[in-house]
């Protein structure tokens, strides 16, 4: 029996995974509704993983759903897959938001990043974008301009907010 530790209780999952004969690759599982392709979880333990992937680092993952750093990895890259397989999640993009990342001393900012993304985006949907919310820079607002010049180019919500003047009473 699995042990239950910080709020978690133990699930288990038995369905039948007949072994089925194939061509290409000899006998294998045969497919089964809720498990992705060479997985050894259900879809849902899955895409919590993935999901928390998003949202916290790898370790705090691998200590909440008890698992390697390795099948975090394996998820997310059949997860990814999944969603890749989905179209193109560019598609109709038409308000960005921009944050400039410094890595090192001195900021040395990452502007290739910005370029090559423009790059992929291409000339026309690049010009599809209406709204771009950034935090101003200069070399930011240059980019945007040549990229995009009939775009809205606006200050990020936090950069609004740090910059207001303190409110007396």
């Amino acid at each position: 029996m699995a042990r239950a530790g910080r709020g978690h209780g133990a699930a288990f999952l038995e369905a039948d995974t007949p072994r089925v004969p194939c061509p290409e690759h000899g006998v294998v599982v045969a497919h089964v509704p809720w498990a992705r392709h060479g997985a050894g979880h259900p879809r849902d333990f899955d895409e919590t993983v993935a999901w928390l992937a998003t949202r916290s680092s790898k370790s705090a993952v691998t200590e909440l759903m008890r698992i390697a750093w390795r099948t975090v990895g394996s998820i997310t890259a059949r997860v990814w897959a999944e969603v890749d397989a989905l179209g193109d999640r560019l598609d109709g993009l038409s308000r960005i938001g921009i944050d400039e990342i410094s890595y090192k001393r001195g900021h040395r900012y990452i502007r290739a990043t910005l370029r090559r993304f423009f790059d992929q985006l291409g000339p026309e949907r690049s010009a599809a974008i209406t709204h771009v919310s950034a935090d101003q820079a200069d070399w930011v607002a240059e980019i945007v301009t040549e990229r995009c010049p009939a775009t809205v180019q606006c200050a990020d919500a936090f950069h609004i907010t740090t910059r207001q003047p303190a409110f007396s009473s």
